[in-house]
């Protein structure tokens, strides 16, 4: 297999959930949750991303969580933190804390609701890149931003030295392919239903929500894939698609999965508004896709 740039991140990253009681962040939740993925096997994790409610988390609490999550850590498994923004003063600031902190490198979600323009994308990376030196991983994902990243631009920005890797989110394999055709970066499913599929044109991985819940079970895919195994990445596939689907598909993310890890015992399963709790239909689907898929 030919290396890319930033391989460092390929296979299993997990975007991990911000565990809330009462309405506080749960640190010593999420040092379990650190734990438990170490002993899972998982390759890295993201706190502060989409999956851990960044946007409902002071910048107190963002600078806590990756200091935790990184203290945590310890050495023993990859940490990718988010520091996105639309603001881009305030992306190199968070930034600049994730290296502090130690983070192995971080996890950028392209500006949204300003709505850049393909200059602005790449300048605003860029600038961050210029001012931090940590391994930076763009994130596309038009379905939250409003707004695409386009190949073009992704491949001038894979130039820069510290921008090593793209978590692909468009559900788009054609953009995903003009990408691998155009650089080295190191490709990352940002769907977990297309994760074999984007590794069967030069993907190396996925960063994950439904490992929250069955990593080992992600790795396996990633895994069978990679060492060739064509037969079982595609079972494995399959086992996993449905769940994907059936479990994200009952509200926006992280409702459904936090609800998940509720029914399991790992979490409360409480999030902050403007997200809000699942009725007791949704409910049942999500402990439906969990029976079915053999959790409960």
């Amino acid at each position: 297999m030919s290396r890319t740039k930033g391989e460092q991140f390929a296979g299993v990253t997990v975007a991990v959930i911000t565990p809330f009681m009462d309405g506080a962040v749960d640190y010593s939740a999420l040092k379990k949750l650190v734990d438990w993925h170490v002993e899972q096997g998982t390759d890295g994790i993201v706190p502060v991303g989409t999956t851990g409610e960044s946007p409902t988390l002071s910048h107190e609490e963002h600078e806590k969580v990756v200091d935790t999550v990184v203290q945590q850590a310890a050495g023993r498994i990859k940490v990718m933190a988010g520091t996105g923004s639309n603001c881009t003063k305030e992306a190199i600031r968070l930034t600049l804390h994730a290296k502090k902190a130690g983070a192995d490198g971080v996890l950028m979600v392209g500006p949204y609701y300003n709505k850049p323009t393909q200059e602005g994308y790449y300048r605003h990376f860029k600038a961050v890149a210029d001012e931090t030196g940590i391994p930076i991983v763009l994130y596309n994902i038009p379905g939250r931003t409003a707004s695409n990243i386009f190949p073009e631009t992704i491949i001038r920005l894979a130039e820069l030295p510290s921008i090593v890797a793209i978590k692909e989110a468009t559900g788009n394999l054609d953009q995903a392919s003009q990408i691998a055709c155009g650089c080295d970066l190191t490709i990352l499913s940002g769907d977990d239903s297309l994760t074999l599929p984007l590794m069967s044109i030069g993907g190396r991985g996925v960063i994950s929500v439904v490992a929250n819940i069955v990593p080992r079970d992600m790795k396996a895919l990633v895994k069978a894939f990679d060492q060739g195994h064509m037969a079982e990445a595609l079972k494995w596939h399959k086992k996993l698609f449905n769940l994907c689907k059936d479990l994200l598909g009952v509200a926006t993310n992280p409702i459904p999965v936090k609800a998940a890890m509720k029914l399991l015992g790992r979490d409360t399963g409480e999030v902050r508004l403007p997200l809000w709790a699942l009725d007791d239909a949704s409910v049942a689907r999500v402990k439906q896709s969990l029976s079915a898929y053999g959790l409960l």
